[in-house]
């Protein structure tokens, strides 16, 4: 188990320098930081020292090992435009956006998963039909365009809920914005746990327990969920990762003060350390989550780290 979690580890180290390369060499190919920065009115000089001041003279190699030595120590530079360490920036913004896909992932696992088990329990049946409808309809359905449809209907014609920002933990600011990133994962946990529940449904053990004379909700809910949930909670851990990240376009629609929203901001102001470190935290939460669920359903099932 701790060769299989060494390895886990080295992978997502060497995931990240990945990344980390793509990240600085990409954004240092969209162009010269210093002429984003200059006004409109300078003169070539002026502009070639603040490339001096920001570092842009050295050659990209060279800037790229520093970065990744600074990276490592927890330094990502300092912001362009805020002129502040951009690590802090995007440290303020981390809560913000966990907080929004834990919300996420949680209207996702109330309603994805008994609707999941209905339709499995009621197969072919009018339960069945509502619950593939749904699914259907979540993984099909643009975050975007049903954020922007519920914005209209909760926040416009209904005056019920706010629509943008967010005030501490009032739940009125996280119901909109939540409910648009959580309908395809739950979606997705829906058609796992149905076709999971199929599956142990027809074992012989549940047949054997409704022979015993077991109530259905036993048989149900403490045989075959029991064991059912194991891939569904595993799906859990990698779409918490993938909501983390998931968010960017519903904290732009939403002026969520989060990770995706700080990312617009250093796009449009061409702060290339913002974006570097937007990016890169944002890949670390996906490798982690990742990771943490690979050793977690390692250490349920043997089978994983000795295949």
């Amino acid at each position: 188990m701790v060769q299989f979690i060494l390895f886990r580890i080295v992978q997502a180290v060497a995931t990240l320098v990945v990344l980390s390369a793509a990240v600085f060499f990409g954004t240092d190919l969209t162009g010269d930081a210093a002429l984003a920065m200059a006004p409109g009115d300078a003169r070539p000089a002026e502009i070639e020292q603040i490339r001096r001041n920001l570092g842009l003279d050295r050659p990209a190699i060279i800037r790229y090992f520093d970065y990744l030595g600074g990276i490592f120590v927890g330094d990502f530079g300092r912001s362009y435009s805020k002129r502040l360490p951009a690590f802090d920036l995007v440290a303020e913004r981390i809560p913000n956006t966990v907080q929004l896909a834990f919300s996420a992932l949680l209207i996702a696992l109330l309603i994805g998963i008994p609707l999941g088990v209905m339709s499995a329990v009621k197969r072919d049946g009018i339960l069945d039909k509502i619950g593939k409808t749904v699914a259907i309809l979540g993984m099909s359905m643009p975050q975007f365009w049903l954020a922007i449809i519920l914005m209209w209907v909760f926040a416009v014609y209904l005056n019920l809920l706010p629509t943008f920002g967010k005030e501490g933990l009032d739940p009125r600011y996280f119901v909109i914005p939540a409910f648009s990133i959580a309908v395809f994962t739950m979606a997705g946990f829906m058609r796992l746990t149905r076709s999971a529940m199929l599956e142990v449904l027809d074992s012989e053990y549940i047949k054997f327990a409704r022979m015993k004379g077991m109530s259905e909700y036993l048989v149900i809910f403490k045989h075959a969920l029991k064991n059912a949930v194991i891939p569904v909670l595993t799906f859990g851990g990698i779409s918490f990762a993938g909501l983390l990240n998931g968010s960017i376009v519903v904290e732009v629609i939403f002026s969520w003060p989060g990770l995706g929203q700080l990312m617009l901001e250093g796009i449009r102001t061409r702060d290339v350390p913002i974006i570097e470190a937007t990016i890169l935290v944002s890949g670390f939460l996906y490798v982690l989550m990742s990771t943490i669920v690979d050793i977690a359903y390692a250490y349920v099932d043997p089978r994983i780290r000795y295949g």
